[in-house]
Parts: C-alpha cells; structure tokens; sequence
C-alpha cells in the first residue's frame, strides 16, 4: 500500500487520548493531521479578517443564507486587499452565524468546510481528527472520496472509560501557541514546571470547555452521534481497529508500540 495515498479516520470520546495516536500514524506514515476545530478556526479568521462591521446575521434568511453570490459581492472589496479567498470569507461567514451564538453548526456548512479544506489537501496522506461526527457527515465523507478519487483506509477508534477520561480531561492543559498547541496532562505528560510548553516555552492553558460537566455532556453526544457514524464508516467496508486509550504504562514509546501493533496487520509497514 502506498503510504503517501492513505487516509485514516481517527475517532474516540472527547479526551480518551486520540492525539498521541494521531501523532504517531503522522510521523510513522507521513500523514498530516486534518482536524475540524483547525479548518474552523482557519475560515472563522478569514471572515474575521474582512468582516469590517458586516454581521453575519445579515445575510441569514430563514433556515439558510442569501445566495453565496450575495454573500461574495459584499465582502470581495475587503477580500483582496487582506489576500483573502473570498470563497473561504463566505463558509467563514456561515459558520460564524452559529459560533458566535454558541449554536451547533450544521451538518451542511460543516461538510462544506470539511470538503474545502479535503480538496485544498490533495484528499490523501491525512489523518481526519474530529471529522466525520455524525451518520449525516459520515455518508458526505464517503460521497466526497468518490468524488476526488480519493479512498478511506482505516477508522482508528481509541477506547476510554468514561470516568478515565473525567479525570483525564480536567488535568489536560494545551499551548495556545497556534503554531505549536502541544497537550500536556499535570500527571502523566506534565509541561515544565508546571505551567510551561516544553516546545515553545508559552504557558499552557486549560481549555474553556474542560470542566467535567461539559466533558460529560460531550460524552454523551458521543454515544448518540458519533458512534452512529463509526458504525456508516464499517458498514461501507471500511476496516476499523480499537486500540486503548489507558495503557499500563504512559509513555511515548508505549503508544506508539500500541498503535502500530493494532494498524500494521492493515496497513503494513
């Protein structure tokens, strides 16, 4: 199997420890990571680059928005000049309407963000992080790698007990550095002395949304959603292996023997 080519779905509650294993199929297989809360972040900026004083609600009509082209003509003047692509200010614009609210976004912006940043990436040597996380984004996933060509190699589910990832979430601390955004946990992967990335030196953070009732509320949606989604993936042929989020041992090393243990027998290498 061609390495460069593979495409792998990495899915899990919230918390059970699904960046180390991404990391490590990054580096052994020369994947780049492809993560939703980054391609969200990424088309939020570019609206928020040229918004000016445009409100997104202004181009909202019922359950939908104006024409894209209504859209394009009124943020295009600012677009240039700030070197943005328009069609990236537009899904930014959409998705705004809901994130600004504290509102779910749709199934169908999420998808139309998805499929641009897919595309934008050659649609192959990625790990898609958080991506699909309903049956609805499950069935897109699959039409859009028809579409480019492109193929879904493997679903990696890493499996935690709900109280594992409570305690584990809580003690979660993240670089705000968006160049970096190293994890760290205060008890098995602690930043340097305490409060420091041990990459860049930025003092860590936790999370707004780390607080256990939120991190139940995310399990639970987990369960009602995103395993509905899992289970689309595997019916449509897709293999899927489990590897455990808590091991023995926590190390880098132990991880990655974890991992490649569970994939190689699919992938090789």
């Amino acid at each position: 199997m061609d390495q460069g080519t593979l495409n792998i779905v990495v899915t899990g509650k919230s918390g059970a420890g699904k960046q180390p294993r991404i990391d490590v199929l990054a580096a052994t297989y020369g994947l780049r990571q492809l993560s939703t809360g980054n391609i969200f972040r990424e088309y939020l900026g570019a609206f928020k680059q040229v918004r000016g004083g445009l409100e997104a609600a202004k181009f909202h009509r019922g359950d939908g928005f104006v024409p894209d082209a209504e859209i394009r003509a009124a943020l295009a003047p600012a677009c240039g000049p700030a070197g943005v692509d328009p069609d990236a200010a537009v899904l930014g614009l959409k998705a705004a309407r809901y994130v600004d609210g504290g509102r779910f976004v749709p199934d169908d912006i999420t998808n139309a963000l998805f499929a641009s940043a897919f595309r934008a990436a050659g649609g192959k040597g990625l790990v898609l992080d958080g991506y699909p996380r309903t049956p609805d984004q499950s069935d897109f996933l699959l039409g859009l790698a028809r579409e480019t060509g492109s193929r879904l190699d493997l679903v990696l589910l890493v499996d935690n007990e709900d109280e594992a990832i409570v305690a584990r979430t809580i003690g979660r601390r993240i670089c705000p550095n968006k160049d970096c955004g190293k994890v760290f946990h205060l008890e098995f992967k602690p930043p340097r002395d305490g409060k420091y990335c041990t990459a860049c030196g930025s003092e860590v953070i936790l999370r707004s949304d780390d607080t256990e009732e939120k991190i139940r509320t995310r399990l639970e949606e987990f369960r009602a959603k995103a395993l509905p989604a899992i289970r689309r993936l595997v019916g449509a042929g897709i293999p899927q292996v489990v590897v455990p989020g808590n091991l023995p041992v926590f190390s880098d090393e132990a991880v990655r023997e974890s991992v490649l243990g569970a994939v190689r027998p699919v992938l090789g290498g």
